[in-house]
């Protein structure tokens, strides 16, 4: 259960897209709010910028004091095995390395790690139980960044997250209005996906929660078939969505291994979702672009 919070002090460490939408949620509720980021300068009102780089850790050591809690929610700037281990495991062990130098003790740390830390791809079911056994360095590495964290002293909860959409990230939106995806016949592959703005709420009632989990999977309600949201998405943009053979298919739309990711444990912690599947984060999305002209 949720609990009300007095004003924090709260650091965002890789304050983009999902950590701005945070920090503006904070804000709003009267924590005092810092954004680490290389150049702050586009951070939303009201967040106090941090001009560090978590690459560098000479450029730490003037981190604000007495923070309570901190979210990681840094994003690779490379999509290379290079860039993920830079912006993750080095960044977190440079940010943890930090807060100890500088006798910081934060009552905890959240860190937004990704479902790709599971490789299941035959449709099953996956909840916070499951086994965790990347294939690729991407999840390779994001486990072994939640592991750091996780061993450290400093209390933490993971929150593994599906697929990010919303404002400005709306690339399969306009891939089928462009008709650059199709769908064909063969195996169903599933998604898990969630809107930014409830990636960024379920962080602010996690911090809510008195005794946290340390892990918490931040997908929607449903995990949705790739060819039912494709289909859905052609009907309310009226288009029609090519019909392609089952490899063109696989190569031109999959990206990851398909598995049902279960949001249990969040629900049950008391968190209710804005847009519970994509049709609803969707239908938002379409409908601002439609009054935009």
């Amino acid at each position: 259960m949720g609990q009300a919070t007095a004003m924090a002090r709260v650091l965002i460490a890789g304050c983009g897209y999902v950590g701005s939408a945070l920090g503006e949620r904070l804000v709003a509720d009267g924590h005092e709010v810092f954004g680490l980021k290389r150049n702050p300068v586009d951070l939303p009102e009201g967040i106090k910028p941090v001009r560090a780089d978590l690459s560098l850790p000479e450029t730490l050591v003037s981190l604000p004091s007495n923070i309570e809690t901190i979210f990681y929610t840094a994003g690779a700037g490379r999509s290379d095995e290079e860039g993920y281990r830079y912006a993750y495991l080095d960044g977190m062990g440079r940010l943890l390395g930090a807060l100890a130098d500088l006798a910081e003790k934060p009552k905890r740390i959240f860190f937004t790690s990704s479902i790709s830390v599971y490789d299941q791809r035959r449709g099953e079911w996956v909840d916070e139980e499951s086994k965790a056994a990347p294939s690729n360095y991407r999840g390779d590495i994001m486990l072994m960044t939640e592991r750091l964290l996780l061993a450290g002293e400093i209390p933490a909860t993971v929150v593994r997250l599906g697929g990010i959409y919303g404002p400005g990230r709306d690339r399969l939106l306009r891939a089928v209005a462009r008709g650059e995806v199709g769908v064909g016949s063969g195996e169903l592959h599933y998604t898990n996906r969630i809107h930014l703005d409830d990636a960024a709420a379920c962080l602010q009632h996690l911090m809510t929660v008195e005794a946290p989990a340390d892990l918490y999977l931040g997908v929607d309600h449903e995990a949705a078939e790739e060819s039912a949201v494709l289909r859905w998405l052609a009907g309310r943009l009226g288009v029609k969505l090519p019909e392609l053979g089952d490899g063109e298919a696989k190569a031109r739309v999959r990206r990851a291994g398909s598995k049902r990711c279960r949001n249990d444990r969040l629900v049950e912690s008391g968190y209710r979702f804005q847009f519970p599947t994509f049709r609803e984060g969707y239908e938002m999305m379409i409908r601002a672009a439609s009054d935009k002209g």
